[in-house]
């Protein structure tokens, strides 16, 4: 498996920030995996949402990696960076970035994915992520 090169700093757009909490914990005491993937997808949701301007839903997560345990206490900070548009989808590279504790000036990056998501309609039908109503930025120009 091919691992994403990391940067020091986070890119993209931040889209997601929370607090690891106790409820959140595996049996090990460190932050639940799944708890952190679910939060990565919330954050993805909001930017794919904001760029098709239409219900959204994830086709699929690539890639995961976790590098380093959260702990309860420490800031989530989620950044998602557009990768790729499609006909109906988009993928976006989301990476989890901690504050340890909640109040430490460091962060670092400790998990990465890609996720891909598909415009679709009230009735659950694939739907361009441009279109008349929501015209591509790029068309406009």
């Amino acid at each position: 498996m091919q691992t994403m090169p990391i940067s020091s700093i986070p890119e993209g757009d931040l889209v997601i920030r929370t607090i690891a909490m106790p409820k959140d914990t595996n049996f090990n005491g460190d932050i639940f995996g799944g708890w952190l993937l679910s939060q990565m997808d919330l954050g993805g949701a909001v930017a794919a949402r904001k760029l098709s301007r239409s219900r959204i839903v994830t086709i699929a997560i690539d890639a995961m990696r976790f590098r380093n345990p959260v702990k309860v206490g420490d800031t989530i900070c989620c950044y998602a960076q557009l990768q790729k548009i499609g006909n109906t989808s988009m993928t976006f590279k989301l990476t989890a970035w901690v504050n340890e504790g909640g109040v430490s000036d460091s962060r670092s990056c400790v998990t990465e994915a890609l996720f891909t998501y598909v415009s679709i309609d009230e009735q659950g039908n694939k739907i361009p992520v441009f279109r008349p109503e929501n015209p591509n930025p790029e068309d406009l120009k």
